[in-house]
């Protein structure tokens, strides 16, 4: 465990809690800015109730956030299959899948950073995740 960044991003997405409140409606409004075609996707996946999956994604992405530095192991286990089982299985494309991750740090991280340190330890966890995606992009 990264004792010392894990500090940083819990008290980070402290921060952008009490600043945000609930993150659903901007990171699904980023997402869906930067890929519009995905919307027909969640509506597909969850005819009944796609906000119930997309409030779900936002969970996990958070989950991701809130654990990289504490078992990174973890994230690459789940990635390495949810990254190849979204394409093949469920025609999501790794660009969609990154983009996700990386609409929620859009939304998340200028409420969470203070200061050039934490800038960079945000920009630490950005990379490992986003690698995770890319090193399973043709899997």
């Amino acid at each position: 465990m990264d004792t010392e960044r894990f500090v940083v991003i819990e008290a980070g997405l402290e921060r952008a809690a009490e600043d945000l409140g609930d993150v659903t409606a901007p990171v699904m409004a980023q997402f869906y800015a930067r890929f519009p075609d995905a919307r027909a996707s969640f509506v597909h996946h969850m005819p009944a109730n796609p906000a119930s999956l997309e409030a779900e994604m936002v969970g996990n992405a958070l989950y991701y956030v809130m654990t990289w530095f504490e078992k990174p192991s973890e994230a690459r286990i789940a990635f390495d299959s949810s990254v190849p089982h979204h394409r093949v299985a469920l025609g999501v494309s790794p660009d969609w899948y990154r983009g996700f991750i990386e609409a929620f740090l859009d939304v998340v991280e200028p409420a969470a950073v203070r200061d050039d340190h934490d800038r960079a330890v945000w920009q630490s966890l950005r990379e490992g995740l986003v690698g995770l995606v890319e090193r399973n992009r043709l899997v």
